[in-house]
Parts: C-alpha cells; sequence; structure tokens
C-alpha cells in the first residue's frame, strides 16, 4: 500500500506501537483496511510478513470513558485462557491493542437461539470462573459519571421521572446479596464471536474494556438490551443461561439491570453526540428500555 493511504489509516503513533510490539519495519506493513466500526473504537487490518492482524485505536472521547489501565488488568486476569482474542500487544496509556486476526468469524446472531444458548453456556463458563480484578463496575456510579459527562439537561423531557425510578431500583439492588466477580459489562452479541480454528469451532468473547467486578448476572441484562429484546425474549435468555428455573427475584433483580443498563447507555450516548457521533435508534431504544423498565420494576414489586 503506498504511504499516502496507509497514513490516511495509521497515525505515526499507531506505526510506532506496531513496530514495537512486532519488530517490523514501516515498509514491511501492507493491505491497511479499516474494519467494520464499533460504537466505542475503530480497528484496522493489516499484514505484516504474511500474517494479519487487527489493530485497535480508541475513538472519540474515549478517554473520559475508558480506563484502559483496568482494561489491561482485565486481560491479565484472563491471560492463559483461551475465552478472548489473542492479544499480541496493550498500550494501557494510548488504548493500542494488537490481536491476531481470525479469518473465519461470524458474530452472535441474537435471532438464532441456538447460537444464543451456547453464547450463554460461554458466559455461564466465564462467570463460573470466578476471576478478579481490583477494580469495580458500579452502575449507580457510572450513570451518574455519564450524566456529568453528557452536561446540561438530557434531551428527554421525561428524564428526571426515569430517574427517579432508577434510584429506587439502585437502592433496592444494594439490598439484595449477589455474588461479585470480574463481570463483561458489554456482553452483547457481536463480542461474541464464533471462530473456525484447526481443531474446530470455539466461541470467545471480546473487547474487555468495560469490564470490572459486579453482580454477573449483569452480563445477561446487557446482551438483552442491545439485541432489542422484548419481554418475552429476555425470559428465554435468562432460561437459556441458567441450568434451573430462574426465581422471581432474581428475574426482578435482572429486569432492574435492563432498566439501569439503558440509563446508562443512553447517556453515553448523548455524550458521544455532543462530540459529533449520533447512534439515533440505538439510543432511543436503550432510553425506552429505562422508562418501560423502571415502571415493570414498579409494578412488580407492588405485587
Amino acid at each position: 500500500m503506498a504511504d499516502s493511504l496507509k497514513n490516511r489509516f495509521l497515525t505515526d503513533d499507531a506505526l510506532a506501537f506496531i513496530h514495537k510490539a512486532l519488530g517490523t519495519g514501516r515498509e514491511e506493513i501492507s493491505h491497511v483496511v479499516p474494519t467494520e466500526a464499533g460504537m466505542t473504537n475503530r480497528s484496522f487490518r493489516f499484514t505484516c510478513r504474511d500474517t494479519s492482524y487487527i489493530l485497535r485505536v480508541p475513538g472519540e472521547g474515549t478517554d473520559k470513558l475508558i480506563n484502559r489501565a483496568h482494561e489491561y488488568d482485565c486481560y491479565e486476569a484472563l491471560r492463559g485462557n483461551t475465552l478472548t482474542d489473542h492479544v499480541l500487544a496493550f498500550d494501557r496509556e494510548t488504548g493500542f491493542k494488537l490481536t491476531e486476526f481470525w479469518p473465519k468469524t461470524r458474530n452472535c446472531d441474537p435471532s438464532n437461539w441456538d447460537e444464543v444458548r451456547q453464547c450463554m453456556e460461554r458466559l455461564r463458563e466465564f462467570h463460573d470462573m470466578h476471576l478478579q480484578v481490583d477494580h469495580e463496575f458500579r452502575l449507580d456510579q457510572e450513570i451518574a459519571r455519564y450524566e456529568r459527562l453528557r452536561g446540561g439537561p438530557s434531551e428527554y423531557p421525561d428524564y428526571e421521572e426515569t430517574r427517579a425510578r432508577c434510584r429506587d431500583m439502585e437502592t433496592f439492588l444494594l439490598s439484595l446479596p449477589t455474588d461479585r466477580a470480574l463481570t463483561h459489562v458489554d456482553a452483547v452479541p457481536d463480542n461474541f464471536l464464533f471462530v473456525q480454528h484447526p481443531d474446530g469451532e470455539k466461541i470467545h468473547l471480546i473487547d474487555w474494556e468495560y469490564a470490572g467486578m459486579s453482580d454477573p448476572h449483569l452480563d445477561i441484562a446487557m446482551f438483552s438490551i442491545y439485541a432489542g429484546y422484548s419481554r418475552q425474549e429476555i425470559d428465554r435468555l435468562m432460561d437459556c443461561y441458567f441450568t434451573e428455573p430462574c426465581d422471581a427475584r432474581t428475574r426482578l433483580k435482572i429486569y432492574c439491570y435492563v432498566a439501569l443498563s439503558g440509563l446508562l447507555w443512553s447517556n453515553w450516548c448523548e455524550y458521544k453526540k455532543a462530540l459529533g457521533v449520533d447512534f439515533g435508534d440505538y439510543a432511543r431504544m436503550q432510553y425506552r428500555y429505562a422508562v418501560e423498565y423502571s415502571r415493570l420494576y414498579e409494578e412488580l414489586r407492588e405485587k
């Protein structure tokens, strides 16, 4: 690839990171192409010495959203485990991440319930490891942080009414005994990869930048709201995850996580919109989960 086209995709800092990680010269990097853009970052595929790699580059405003040192700690906790992608190099200052490129992959299809079941089994397998890191992910604190980042009032006129219901849910959740372990937090269908390896197909869970110590059941809610599931589908997802019937209190807890997660990503989207990145229907869907499931919480609590 000509230098002019290479520079269009890779900054000098990115090229320096690749050089340090692979011990390669600039002239050995070729076939640089952007992959499908994610919601938080940008990624590029390139070839070096007949091997293909993926470089993850942080997106707009990411320095305010992500603690890269925490992300690095998560990958350290996962070191030696085949659950995630094969990370070759990670810069905890810039957020650059270099991984091996897997050519035969597909994302989980949330409408394919056989694939969903397999992903929930893989997710439960991860949760059962009870991995530990030194930082936590608390929905109440992260929502408040995103509100500060958003600045000013929300674009939704009934936001304060919805927020009040969500605060009541936060208090309810704090009263419940919950398990705590490393939780992915962004365990959405797009982050479950079905990869064809020489020894067979395996499921990998990628992108651990939001992960931290939390209630692992939060991951079920996150999968649901990204997939756009109805309440019936959310219940079905719980049945895929749990090996025994899910009791009413656990279902209510996960509905609370659906509402609070919707509020979290709604604020996230408002912040990104202020930076010029508009997620449109996705953003409105997240806020709708906050409204509908905070109302459902009030209804079920009364019963």
